[in-house]
């Protein structure tokens, strides 16, 4: 027998072909973004087809395509695009998403909450009032208020306009009077023109169909009355020279001039502009 080595020993180990091609496999594994530009060229897609497709911005999937995953805004919306392109060019998206977590330190697992935080989480908030409500409530009621208050002012203007400018209400008692009643009044007559006074103009307008709005001056242009003549009421106007009118709705309005009736021809709803002067309406 001799010494030395087998013939066993003179002939090369046998290597574990996995073991030998392992690290070639792990080293030349092609990377998420060449994989993907590979299938979109198989597919026959360009670049800015698949951007359409995906609605990812044709910068991003070329930066993706070239293994640059910052324009991504973050691993979350990484993985996304990554599925995404992987579907419009067909192929699994998976395998691409375990190696980008793989490449890129993987998923932050969730931290769970503090039970301090759940007791927080639990507790009903604080209902906060509503300033917004309140602030419109408090507008509604001073408009409403105010809306008021100026209708019953004007309404009480015009009331008390109406008592001012009406026939006087006579005075009642209940005693009995000793005084003999004073005669009634004539009716305006040719006689009652001796009555007014000779060195004034005195006008008399009776409303007596229906209202109307009348507006007095003077000859220099002075206002001596404007405002509204009801029906049923009268009103005066002296001067010492002439008066001249405005009338509104004319035909309504029965007009005595110096004690003396005036037969103007004015129709209803005109607007007349008469002026009247000292002595008899009817002299010249």
């Amino acid at each position: 027998m001799s010494i030395g080595n087998s013939p066993e020993d003179d002939q090369p180990s046998a290597v574990d072909p996995a073991e030998d091609e392992r690290p070639a496999t792990e080293e030349h594994k092609p990377s998420v973004g060449h994989v993907l530009q590979q299938a979109r060229t198989a597919a026959g897609l360009t670049v800015e087809q698949v951007s359409a497709s995906t609605r990812v911005r044709v910068p991003i999937v070329q930066a993706i395509e070239e293994d640059d995953f910052s324009r991504c805004g973050g691993d979350v919306y990484a993985r996304g695009h990554i599925r995404t392109i992987a579907r419009s060019v067909g192929i699994d998206p998976e395998p691409l998403v375990t190696q980008y977590d793989a490449e890129h330190g993987g998923r932050p697992s969730p931290t769970p909450a503090a039970p301090l935080f759940e007791a927080e989480r639990i507790r009903p908030e604080r209902r906060r009032p509503n300033w917004t409500a309140a602030m419109v409530a408090a507008i509604v009621a001073v408009i409403g208020f105010v809306g008021f208050t100026m209708f019953n002012g004007a309404d009480e203007e015009g009331q008390g306009k109406r008592i001012a400018e009406g026939p006087a209400p006579e005075k009642t008692t209940s005693e009995p009077s000793t005084k003999k009643p004073a005669d009634p009044k004539p009716d305006p007559s040719d006689s009652a023109i001796a009555a007014a006074p000779a060195d004034k103009v005195t006008v008399k307008l009776s409303a007596v169909e229906d209202k109307s709005w009348i507006s007095a001056k003077s000859p220099n242009g002075e206002l001596i009355f404007d405002g509204l003549l009801l029906k049923g009421e009268s009103k005066t106007f002296q001067h010492d020279e002439q008066i001249d009118f405005i009338l509104g709705n004319a035909g309504v309005i029965d007009i005595f001039v110096n004690g003396k009736q005036v037969d103007e021809d004015f129709k209803p709803g005109q607007v007349e502009r008469p002026s009247y002067t000292k002595g008899d309406p009817e002299a010249g």
